[in-house]
């Protein structure tokens, strides 16, 4: 019984951190900028697919085109999906890759880290697929919107997968999306604008691993990859840390030429990824 269920425990470590925080550097290295819609995206998501590729998980390209206010533009999200059995209900997990258009940004906090973040996740599933719950990691094209969200301005990414979830008529069980969580100074916080029996389920997992002042919830109204997913009905959470600059409340690293690698750590990281497997297991049972 006890090999059973050291097998069945999916565990986040420090190795894995590291392979997080590296790829995230290497993504912002050579693809900088990776504005949605763009040449650049389109070889930043052929990166993400080979570094999954390379890891042994299964990933995918998807191709498709949206209305922006620029006029029509074509898009990639990147999916690796880990099923243990089609019958299971699914678990998903977000984070977009693009870059903000306009602006002189690197991105590292601001999409590079929940990237290498969600990499590294998969790595481990290679190695440990969950035995009674199916996992889908998205990377998410055009998160970012041109001028303001709206129907056709942003999000397009995340748009266009939860309809496509959506039509498949697969069994979600939640939906998580990350984002900006490689701050060395991490406080996670959890937007009203979230699924509030999973927002609450979160809490709880926090407050029992000590946890309480790193994971917290917000009045804030968020605009973010889980909005779509939402809309379509699914129970979606976003877990963002939206402060993030020189000192509290300023956020003058957020989309600005100061979103540098330096500006995220693996410490940040290694707890993004401990809280995803966390949730992974806990559906597992």
């Amino acid at each position: 019984m006890t090999s059973f269920l050291l097998a069945a425990t999916l565990l986040f470590a420090p190795a894995d951190a590291d392979i997080a925080y590296d790829t995230a550097s290497e993504l912002v290295k050579k693809h900088t900028p990776r504005d949605s819609g763009t040449l650049s995206s389109r070889r930043a998501a052929d990166f993400i697919h080979d570094r999954l590729k390379a890891s042994g998980a299964k990933a995918e390209l998807d191709f498709f085109k949206a209305d922006t206010p620029a006029g029509e533009r074509y898009f990639v999200n990147v999916e690796s999906a880990f099923v243990s059995n089609t019958n299971n209900e699914w678990i998903v997990f977000v984070s977009h890759f693009d870059t903000k258009r306009g602006v002189s940004c690197p991105g590292a906090n601001d999409g590079a880290s929940t990237t290498g973040l969600l990499i590294a996740l998969a790595g481990k599933l290679v190695k440990q697929n969950p035995e009674k719950t199916n996992v889908l990691l998205l990377w998410t094209d055009g998160e970012e919107c041109f001028n303001d969200y709206a129907e056709n301005d942003g999000l397009w990414g995340s748009r266009h997968a939860a309809k496509k979830l959506k039509d498949s008529g697969v069994k979600v069980r939640a939906v998580v999306c990350f984002d900006m969580l490689g701050d060395k100074d991490l406080k996670i916080t959890i937007p009203e604008n979230s699924h509030q029996g999973f927002r609450d389920g979160i809490l709880k997992i926090a407050k029992r691993k000590n946890l309480g002042d790193k994971i917290v919830a917000v009045d804030d109204i968020v605009i973010d990859d889980h909005v779509p997913f939402l809309e379509a009905g699914f129970k979606a959470v976003d877990l963002i840390d939206f402060d993030y600059g020189s000192r509290p409340g300023l956020n003058d690293y957020w989309h600005t030429s100061k979103d540098t690698i330096d500006k995220i750590s693996r410490e940040s990281l290694l707890l993004a990824g401990e809280i995803a497997t966390w949730l992974i297991n806990g559906l597992d049972r």
